[in-house]
């Protein structure tokens, strides 16, 4: 992890991102066997990375649970297998029912399997047992649908799991570490408020592009 009290450096754009991260984890020559990007946002950076270490790639997909009125207020994330992360504090301290909550979890499921299914059609999944596994994604705010991943990725039994990020918040990189055997970050600026900030270009990613990504 890379501690950015200085001016962060911007990316031009999710490529751009990935060939720096690609860079960084070949150097560190971590023994990666398979790259797991996190749709939309994470295919162009995990095929760039996944060029530069010449590995597989394929895709962890979840999806954010809202909070009840308020969508874009994650109160947890889960995983197409149905592996879930719930922020306790955020549930609790908005009152936020237990019955709602599995509800929205059986529900962000469903979603988050037909995304993966859209996004790896007739593919079957990569083999992650006794593998290592590094799951991408273009950075982590409060980090909801990486801890998802994570815990998706563990169920599948590999030997170590790396996270590689561009840009994250300095909180919530820390709050990882504990999760995975590795972090790889770029950038940790005190000055983080969203990702988007640390990118020239962040335009939102389509399926097709998305798709595009994994047929290369």
């Amino acid at each position: 992890m890379v501690d950015s009290n200085r001016h962060p450096v911007r990316f031009a754009d999710r490529e751009d991102a990935g060939k720096r991260l690609g860079e960084a984890l070949r150097e560190r020559d971590l023994g990666i066997d398979i790259v797991l990007a996190i749709p939309r946002g994470g295919l162009p950076l995990g095929r760039a990375v996944a060029d530069a270490l010449a590995v597989p790639l394929d895709v962890a997909v979840a999806q954010k649970m809202g909070a009840p009125g308020n969508p874009e207020f994650a109160i947890g994330a889960v995983a197409a297998d149905g592996s879930v992360w719930l922020n306790d504090e955020a549930i609790d301290g908005r009152g936020v029912s237990r019955e709602y909550v599995e509800r929205m979890r059986e529900e962000t499921a469903a979603a988050a399997r037909r995304k993966e299914a859209t996004y790896r059609g007739s593919r079957s999944p990569l083999e992650l047992r006794g593998k290592r596994a590094c799951l991408v994604d273009d950075g982590v705010a409060t980090g909801a649908t990486v801890r998802a991943c994570i815990e998706r990725v563990r169920g599948d039994d590999p030997d170590s799991i790396v996270l590689a990020v561009p840009v994250g918040s300095p909180r919530t990189v820390a709050e990882l570490e504990s999760l995975v055997d590795e972090v790889v970050c770029l950038e940790t600026p005190s000055s983080f408020r969203a990702v988007g900030q640390f990118y020239e270009r962040f335009d939102q990613v389509s399926d097709e592009e998305a798709q595009s990504y994994l047929a290369e």
